[in-house]
C-alpha cells in the first residue's frame, strides 16, 4: 500500500482498507505480535484515537522510553536544585521538567522557596536571560532526544555570553533500542520509531536493528493513520520474514536525515554512557559537551557532585511501564495516590508520560 498525502491518509475510507489489510494478514501469522514505540506523541495518538480498539487482539502495541522528562535521572534535577539554591543564579528549563519529582524535591518545590527558576521555550531564551542578567549565572537544564540537541547545540557553537552554561541531559534513541532488545521478555517483533528524531538522524541509525538484530523497524509519522499503516508495515514483515528499516513518514523525513543538524551535534557533544531514569546506565545513551565547550558546562562549571539520588520512589511502577513490561493501570498506585495534580512517578507528570496519558484517555481498568 503507497503511503498517500494528507487528505487521503485523514480520511476513515483510509483507516477501513487499513484495517481489513491488518485484519487479513495477522490471519496468516496466525500467531501474537508484539511491537514497541519510543515516542510519547505515538502513545498520545494510540490512545487519544483508541487505535488499539481498532486492531486484533493479537496485536500488542507496546509503550517505551520515549518521555525526555520521564527518563531524566532524578540526580540531573537533584544537580540543577543544588545549583540553583546559591544566590545569583537563575535555573531555565522546559515547563514540564520543573514540576518531575527528584530525591527530595522538585523545581517547582525549590520556585516556591524563593529560587529563580524559570519556564522557558527553548534554549535561545535561556541565553536572553543571560545577556539581560550579565550578575548572575544563567543555567540551562537541557533534557530530549536528537531531535532538541542541534537547538542547544547552535547556541554553545556560536558563543553565549560566559554567564551562561548548560545542564547536558540529553539521550540517544538508537541506544535505548538496541538495550530493549535485550529484555528477553517482552519478545519485539518490530519497532514503531519516532519521526521527530529521526527527521535529524535519518534512517541509518536504525539500519543495524533490522539488518543485524533482524528486527523490523518503520519510521512512523504522527496521524492516527500514519500509526495504523506502520503497524501494517511491521505486519507485512513479520509474514514476509524481511527484516527492514521502511520510511513511512517520508512527506518529513529524509533518507539521509537533516545533515547541518547532525553537524551541530557532532560538533559540540559527544556520545557517552548516561544513566536513563529507572532503566539504568546506557552505553553511548547520551550525550556530553566535548572540552573544547567546557565553560558552557555547568558540570565543570559549578562542580556539583550528587552522591545519592533516588530514581523510582517506593511503590512506583514507571521504571516498568518506561520499558513496557506494566501498562499504568497494573501499578497499584495509578489512579489512587499517584494523579497528574499530585504526581509520585515522572510518568504521570509530562504530557508524553504514558501513566499521564494513560490518565487522560482510558478508562479505570
Amino acid at each position: 500500500m503507497d503511503i498517500p498525502g494528507l487528505d487521503v491518509l485523514r480520511s476513515k475510507e483510509f483507516t477501513r482498507k487499513i484495517r481489513e489489510s491488518i485484519n487479513k494478514i495477522i490471519k496468516e501469522i496466525d500467531r501474537k505480535v508484539k511491537f514497541m514505540h519510543v515516542c510519547g506523541t505515538h502513545e498520545h495518538t494510540i490512545s487519544k484515537y483508541g487505535l488499539r480498539t481498532l486492531i486484533p487482539k493479537e496485536i500488542e502495541v507496546l509503550s517505551g522510553p520515549g518521555c525526555p522528562v520521564c527518563i531524566c535521572p532524578a540526580a540531573d534535577i537533584d544537580k540543577a536544585i543544588e545549583i540553583g539554591k546559591r544566590d545569583n543564579t537563575i535555573i531555565t528549563t522546559f515547563g514540564d521538567m520543573i514540576r518531575v519529582p527528584a530525591t527530595n524535591i522538585s523545581l517547582a518545590e525549590l520556585k516556591a522557596k524563593g529560587a529563580d527558576i524559570r519556564i522557558v521555550y527553548g534554549p535561545n531564551d535561556a541565553v536572553k536571560i543571560a545577556k539581560e542578567n550579565p550578575d548572575k549565572e544563567v543555567i540551562f537544564f537541557a533534557i530530549g532526544f536528537e531531535t532538541t540537541a542541534p537547538l542547544i547545540g547552535y547556541e554553545i557553537k556560536f558563543g553565549p555570553p560566559s554567564n551562561f552554561s548548560v545542564i547536558c541531559a540529553h539521550k540517544l534513541i538508537p541506544a535505548a533500542l538496541e538495550l530493549l532488545m535485550s529484555q528477553s521478555q517482552l519478545k519485539i517483533d518490530g519497532f514503531i520509531s519516532p519521526g521527530h528524531v529521526s527527521t535529524v538522524i535519518g534512517l541509518k541509525p536504525y539500519e543495524i536493528f533490522s539488518q543485524g538484530y533482524k528486527i523490523p523497524n518503520v519510521i512512523t509519522g504522527f496521524e492516527p493513520n500514519d500509526v495504523m499503516l506502520s503497524i501494517l508495515m511491521l505486519l507485512k514483515q513479520v509474514r514476509d520474514k524481511k527484516f527492514d528499516t521502511l520510511n513511512e513518514y517520508s512527506r518529513i523525513v529524509k533518507p539521509e536525515g537533516n545533515v547541518v543538524a547532525q553537524k551541530i551535534i557532532d560538533d559540540v557533544f559527544e556520545p557517552v554512557s548516561s544513566p536513563w531514569r529507572g532503566i539504568g546506565r546506557i552505553y553511548e545513551g547520551g550525550l556530553a559537551i566535548k572540552e573544547k565547550y567546557q565553560e558552557y558546562d555547568a558540570d565543570r562549571k559549578f562542580d556539583i557532585k550528587i552522591e545519592k539520588s533516588q530514581d523510582i520512589p517506593p511503590g512506583c511502577s514507571c521504571h516498568l511501564v518506561m520499558v513496557g513490561k506494566l501498562y499504568p493501570y497494573e501499578c497499584p498506585l495509578f489512579r489512587e495516590e499517584c494523579t497528574p495534580l499530585s504526581p509520585i512517578g515522572p510518568c504521570m507528570v509530562s504530557m508524553e508520560g504514558t501513566c499521564s496519558i494513560y490518565y487522560k484517555y482510558h478508562q479505570k481498568s
